[in-house]
């Protein structure tokens, strides 16, 4: 090639990346004009607030939410919504909102309800008033967000179709029963409503006030949960030599599941296994005839659900037989992992960029190791799941956590966004 060939290349080059940025800026700045103002959806955050703060005050766990499921029915019917359904997997509860612009799908939208059993240590004025259960997970914010939402859309309507609204318990814990999500999804709510699509949020701390987070494909995490419990032979502490130790056999076991992550896994694929309890002797002298512990692992593989389940047991059988002890084990698929889908992602990124701009949305977040049960209705129906910023607070499921009001008037202008963005046209 001629010097003069080069030349002209490279100036070609230059010019198509010239076009490049000014087509993208151009895109962003349309975009930028199609935003809409936070400034709407102020006017409901202060009544929103204090929807918050007053389930903050009263948790409630699991399925057992009387309260909460009644004082967010009675917001829906103030808000004009006539078509309320209670009741749905024990305290679950769907409303549905036409839309004033004619016939069209109808897309649920999710929030979760129940608190956590922590003891809280946030010291705010709305702290918990019930010892040993607090809103540990922001669910009170993602409940106060979707009822803001709600008396926006009653009171507009300005979509085609409508809207079910979907209050979810039993997110954290089924109390000895399948989560809420998927006992909504077995309760048949997306045939009975005609959900075509569906849409949920959580708040994330460390993500700024006024930000969203998303990514194509598995968001979320798949989480089973597994039990061992080592049977050898119990004696005085002082005679170790005369017993079958399950204290030391137990601690091998924990150091060998960990060499099926570091050393049995291909590291480009997320797999964890973490001992989160552990039981033995409630005495200094005694060495116990048997020690239990349990532990959860969560995988974005559907092969390494099947590599762990076998490889778990097969790893705590194996060293106890080493020192003549015995295992049971017992493994629960609990959560599916979280995969949100192409069409409802983008239309998610969209609502989310028209409240906030194209530079507030992270499209290509890293995928979370937590796992989430609203992977159940995703698995039902098309949809996606998204983050807010909840800014510079402790993390969820912390003592001293607490959802950030201020992320209200951005949840609610998602929520509205997002309806106007599936139904609007």
């Amino acid at each position: 090639m001629s010097r003069g060939d080069e030349f002209g290349r490279r100036l070609a080059d230059l010019s198509d990346r010239m076009l490049k940025t000014r087509h993208s800026s151009l895109r962003n700045g349309l975009e930028e004009m199609d935003m809409q103002s936070i400034d709407k959806y102020r006017d409901i955050q202060a009544e929103a607030t204090e929807w918050r703060r007053y389930l903050h005050q009263h948790p409630e766990l699991d399925y057992r939410l009387e309260n909460t499921a009644r004082f967010v029915a009675e917001k829906l019917a103030s808000f004009g919504i006539n078509h309320i359904e209670t009741g749905i997997a024990k305290t679950g509860i769907v409303a549905v909102v036409q839309g004033g612009r004619g016939e069209g799908p109808t897309i649920g939208l999710r929030a979760d309800m129940d608190a956590l059993p922590i003891l809280e240590a946030s010291n705010k004025p709305w702290s918990s008033t019930t010892a040993g259960q607090m809103h540990a997970c922001g669910h009170d914010g993602h409940t106060a967000m979707l009822l803001g939402a709600a008396k926006y859309l009653a009171a507009t309507r300005d979509f085609k179709g409508s809207i079910a609204l979907i209050f979810q318990p039993a997110e954290e814990d089924g109390y000895g029963d399948r989560l809420g999500g998927q006992k909504m999804v077995e309760a048949g709510i997306m045939e009975r409503y005609g959900i075509s699509r569906v849409f949920g949020m959580h708040n994330f701390p460390g993500m700024d006030i006024g930000k969203f987070g998303i990514c194509h494909g598995p968001i979320m995490a798949a989480q089973d949960d597994f039990e061992i419990i080592v049977k050898g032979k119990g004696g005085h502490a002082s005679r170790p030599h005369d017993t079958i130790d399950p204290v030391v056999i137990a601690a091998q076991i924990i150091i060998g599941l960990q060499t099926l992550v570091s050393r049995q896994t291909n590291p480009v694929e997320s797999l964890v296994i973490s001992v989160t309890r552990f039981t033995g002797s409630n005495s200094n002298t005694v060495i116990p005839d048997r020690v239990g512990m349990a532990g959860t692992v969560r995988t974005l593989v559907p092969g390494l659900r099947d590599f762990a389940e076998k490889q778990i047991a097969t790893t705590a059988q194996g060293i106890a037989r080493i020192y003549g002890a015995e295992v049971d084990f017992d493994y629960q698929r609990y959560v599916p992992v979280t995969v949100n889908h192409p069409d409802e992602t983008d239309s998610a990124i969209a609502a989310a960029r028209r409240l906030v701009g194209p530079s507030s949305v992270d499209d290509k977040l890293r995928v979370r190791m937590g796992s989430e049960d609203f992977a159940y209705m995703l698995e039902a129906r098309p949809g996606a799941f998204i983050f807010i910023g909840n800014g510079p607070t402790a993390g969820v499921h912390h003592p001293a956590y607490d959802f950030n009001d201020e992320a209200i008037p951005y949840g609610i202008g998602y929520w509205v966004n997002l309806v106007e963005t599936e139904l609007g046209s």
